[in-house]
């Protein structure tokens, strides 16, 4: 395992995280307390600042205008861009449309990638992706009960789909419906293309996440598809391929998360450390740091940082060595294991800032609400904890056979 940062690398490392600290972070307070229409003229600005830098982009294909990192690299970037909540946006690499982008680019027909690809890297157009159900159990998508039900040249389409994140404002959605209901369950379900316009496609509202509906990309929209009709070439990829191309599209999904966590959790480590070496509690000018249980939690949250940073770096390098089906284990450990590091890393920065942490007077209450679903959204941590162990067991119990 090389993890070696390139000189070029390095150098796009340093320009990043200047711009983070000086353009993005900024930004932060009208996130938190202004108008969502100021903010997206704000961050507009910031990304036509980002492309004067020529890294708009960064792990989108280089024939449609990105820069073609890898795994490994992007984890790196990603890292730094992570550390606000505006980063991966003002670098045109937020998810869902990352997600999107690396399954059209795989999958798409040259008509689709024109169509859809090409202006979604450009940063022209969003898009959302709409596979959770109410209804349905998220962690089993072969229970999905949203139809595609063909008619003629088209699909017609019927369902209710919630958290179709940034469905409001997306120009179109990555639907995945069943198509062939008597098909082995694993081939039922495929992939379909709809723009966001076509009729029948019914944005019902954004769904409320701990008090806050969000807007535009920072939002999970509830839809119905209500007799939506789109051509059947619409299909991503072959018909009765959704749930394969789903699986190819999560696990590195997963590592984008993880490397944007890792981000966050660096972010809340620094405020922590500065909070305590600032904050007085006593006549003396003793401060937080001088407390020994403080000094605790900043060494424990150090190691588990280092640890995870570790994990997420190995996994991104597996993908780029032998793709993601072989680095499924090492991609299940970080989803559960990053996600709870970064989590304990905003919990506890919260309590060494007291009453101001849990306040909008900085970030980490926003991370507090909206990073609790890291446990939840692609795969919930039990179900990753219960598909890593069955595996590692049956490979033992082979190995001793």
């Amino acid at each position: 395992m090389d993890f070696e940062i390139s000189e070029k690398m390095s150098t796009i490392l340093e320009m990043v995280t200047a711009f983070m600290d000086d353009e993005v972070i900024p930004l932060e307070g009208e996130m938190l307390h202004g108008d969502p229409a100021t903010l997206q003229a704000l961050v507009g600005d910031a990304q036509v600042k980002v492309r004067q830098m020529d890294l708009w982009a960064p792990n989108h294909p280089v024939e449609f205008g990105g820069l073609g990192l890898g795994m490994l690299d992007h984890g790196l970037l990603s890292e730094a861009l992570g550390r606000s909540p505006l980063g991966h946006v003002v670098f045109g690499t937020q998810a869902p449309d990352a997600g999107n982008i690396e399954i059209l680019h795989a999958h798409a027909t040259e008509e689709q990638r024109e169509r859809f690809l090409r202006p979604l890297v450009a940063g022209e157009i969003r898009s959302c992706f709409s596979m959770t159900e109410p209804e349905t159990a998220g962690s089993n998508p072969v229970l999905l009960a949203t139809t595609a039900v063909k008619d003629g040249d088209d699909y017609v389409i019927n369902g209710q789909k919630w958290f179709t994140s940034s469905a409001d404002g997306a120009d179109f959605a990555v639907l995945m419906a069943v198509t062939d209901p008597d098909a082995p369950p694993h081939q039922r379900a495929s992939m379909i293309l709809v723009p966001t316009a076509t009729p029948g496609f019914n944005l019902v509202r954004n769904v409320s996440v701990m008090g806050h509906e969000g807007s535009g990309h920072a939002s999970h929209g509830e839809v119905i598809y209500q007799d939506c009709r789109v051509p059947q070439s619409n299909v991503l990829g072959r018909e009765g391929a959704g749930f394969a191309i789903a699986q190819e599209r999560l696990g590195p999904g997963r590592i984008h998360h993880c490397m944007r966590w890792l981000g966050i959790a660096s972010r809340a480590f620094d405020m922590m450390c500065d909070r305590a070496n600032a904050r007085v509690i006593s006549l003396d000018g003793e401060t937080l740091a001088d407390r020994q249980v403080i000094q605790h939690w900043v060494a424990e949250l150090d190691a588990e940082i280092r640890g995870a940073r570790l994990q997420t770096l190995h996994a991104a390098w597996m993908i780029d060595q032998h793709g993601a089906k072989e680095a499924r284990d090492e991609i299940s450990a970080i989803k559960f294991s990053v996600a709870n590091t970064m989590l304990k890393a905003v919990d506890t920065s919260i309590q060494v800032h007291g009453a101001l942490g849990v306040t909008d007077d900085t970030v980490l209450s926003h991370w507090y609400r909206h990073e609790r679903a890291a446990r939840i959204y692609d795969g919930a941590d039990e179900v990753h904890k219960t598909s890593l162990g069955r595996r590692i067991l049956r490979r033992r119990a082979t190995a001793t056979a």
